[in-house]
C-alpha cells in the first residue's frame, strides 16, 4: 500500500477548468496530476489537481497565469 503524503488539491467549477490546468502545467513543468475528487471535498466539478505540497506556490502561480479560477484550495493525506 502506497503511504498518504501531504497534497495541494486544487478545485474548480468546470471540468474545462480543470482540463485547462492539466494543459497548462503539462506546457510548462508545473508539478501534479488531475485526480477525481476526494470525497471529502464538494466541488463544482468532479476533479481537481493535485500537486506535491512544495509546489502549492507553484499550482497556485500557474493557476493564475493561465487565467483559471480555482474553486477552493485544500491540503490533504492522500
Amino acid at each position: 500500500m502506497r503511504e498518504k503524503t501531504l497534497r495541494t488539491v486544487l478545485t474548480f467549477r468546470t471540468t474545462t477548468d480543470a482540463m485547462s490546468m492539466e494543459a497548462y502545467c503539462a506546457a510548462n513543468g508545473v508539478p501534479g496530476r488531475l485526480i477525481p475528487l476526494p470525497a471529502v471535498i464538494s466541488a463544482g466539478c468532479g476533479m481537481c489537481w493535485s500537486a506535491p505540497n512544495e509546489a502549492r506556490k507553484d499550482a497556485l502561480a500557474a493557476a493564475e497565469a493561465a487565467g483559471i479560477r480555482t474553486e477552493g484550495v485544500y491540503q490533504l493525506l492522500l
